[in-house]
């Protein structure tokens, strides 16, 4: 898939993340935006995968350490063709399948996930028993960069540098926002590379929103052997949305009905201009 196509794909991922949390009048609008390209370069290129058979034995595998940024998964998941786009409306809703943290009763969700630190951890156990039974998939994680405040998160590193374990790849959503504010401020784990690089794991830098960049740190990993790969991505919190855009008041806040029409307008906006992009 060529990147006007990935950026198409994002873009559609982004009005699924701002209606599903519109629908439910709650969840994380801001860090679920922020990875949005991600979500879709990992569902849409990088991942071993097949809606049709979600629990093929030989499918990569993902985990989302983050899991209040679920909106962001189902947009991917749904546009991929997991579930009907149509079910995103039903967001946290009673009786609803998608609730507000991944699991595993969803086709396609590898592991139930929400209180942080332990989705990396389950992550790293997956990747340690498909070298125990010497299969080949790989395994994904993200993680937000407030949740590298909980010393879980360091634990599973340890022991995945330990093990050598190079066929996990953890993602750091670096967007600098968490719920209280600015992680510098509220209690910093910067820097992050150098903290990942002392567990023995190979560290990529990239702009979140660079699909080449995206692409190119991908294929670093699965060439690095004998180390897990860290990849940092700086990223924007809210990114697409104007008034969401770098603001920690929208960490986790559902717009109204006037802020969703905006966001949409910005969204429809952002596709016009691909459109454009692609008839140059």
């Amino acid at each position: 898939m060529n990147n006007l196509e990935l950026k198409k794909r994002a873009n559609d991922v982004r009005k699924g993340i701002v209606t599903a949390v519109h629908s439910a009048k709650a969840g994380h609008p801001g860090g679920s935006l922020s990875a949005a390209d991600m979500f879709t370069f990992l569902y849409f290129e990088e991942m071993n995968i097949d809606p049709q058979s979600p629990k093929k034995e030989d499918r990569d595998r993902f985990v989302l350490s983050k899991g209040h940024t679920a909106p962001g998964l189902y947009s991917a998941m749904a546009n991929r063709g997991y579930f009907p786009v149509e079910d995103l409306t039903t967001l946290r809703k009673l009786g609803s399948y998608l609730q507000g943290h991944p699991c595993v009763h969803i086709p396609g969700v590898d592991m139930s996930s929400g209180s942080l630190g332990q989705g990396v951890s389950a992550a790293v156990g997956m990747a340690l028993g498909a070298k125990l039974d010497n299969r080949d998939f790989r395994v994904y994680t993200m993680l937000g960069d407030g949740e590298l405040e909980e010393g879980q998160v360091w634990e599973a590193a340890m022991f995945a540098g330990h093990r050598k374990l190079d066929n996990l790849c953890v993602i750091v959503d670096n967007n600098n926002l968490q719920i209280d504010g600015p992680i510098d401020q509220v209690c910093s784990p910067y820097p992050i590379d150098k903290k990942f690089e002392a567990f023995n794991f190979h560290v990529i830098t990239i702009d979140a929103h660079d699909f080449d960049q995206i692409r190119a740190a991908f294929k670093e990993a699965r060439e690095t052997k004998g180390m897990p790969t860290c990849i940092v991505m700086h990223s924007l919190k809210g990114k697409g949305v104007s008034f969401m855009e770098n603001s920690v008041d929208w960490h986790g806040k559902a717009p109204n009905d006037e802020e969703y029409a905006v966001a949409m307008a910005d969204l429809d906006k952002i596709a016009a201009d691909l459109e454009k992009e692609g008839q140059a």
